[in-house]
């Protein structure tokens, strides 16, 4: 089982396209979506991808209701941040990575994920792994990024797409 982290697709249709097919390609049940999804119509890429998407809004996601349509049959978006129990891992997703010291520093979530920065990370601190997958829209560094996480050992990697 793997899960897919993604971030600040900002509307880059190839980009990710590509991402899905990886996660496809990977078995990916999972794909968290740390924000910046930006238009509705991408929940269209998302067709026919078997499992289930886990996102939340970021700064520049000003459609809200028409995101949130747009992607209910694929899974849910929530407003600031999603803080739940997945296949047995306690998660923080968010888009800005305010609230990521804090939450590691308390040693209660198991996987911290964030983007905002279109930086990649992944790192431990404390009991905690905290992964940023960088961009995916590539827009900023010109490099387009995904992360691939295993939920059991807690490996993560990033991939350049």
């Amino acid at each position: 089982m793997k899960w897919g982290i993604i971030s600040d697709t900002h509307d880059n249709l190839p980009s990710l396209r590509k991402a899905i097919n990886t996660f496809r390609e990977q078995n990916v049940e999972i794909i968290f979506h740390a924000g910046d999804f930006i238009s509705p119509f991408t929940a269209r890429l998302f067709e026919g991808f078997a499992g289930r998407l886990i996102g939340v809004f970021g700064n520049n996601d000003g459609e809200i209701i028409g995101l949130k349509k747009a992607y209910e049959t694929i899974g849910e978006i929530h407003q600031e941040f999603f803080l739940g129990e997945v296949q047995g891992k306690k998660i923080f997703l968010t888009h800005k990575g305010d609230l990521i010291p804090c939450m590691a520093k308390s040693g209660d979530v198991d996987i911290l994920i964030y983007g905002h920065t279109h930086r990649q990370e992944i790192k431990k601190s404390g009991n905690s792994l905290i992964i940023n997958p960088g961009e995916c829209g590539g827009w900023l560094s010109q490099e387009s990024t995904i992360a691939l996480l295993d939920p059991e050992s807690l490996e993560a990697r990033i991939i350049t797409l």
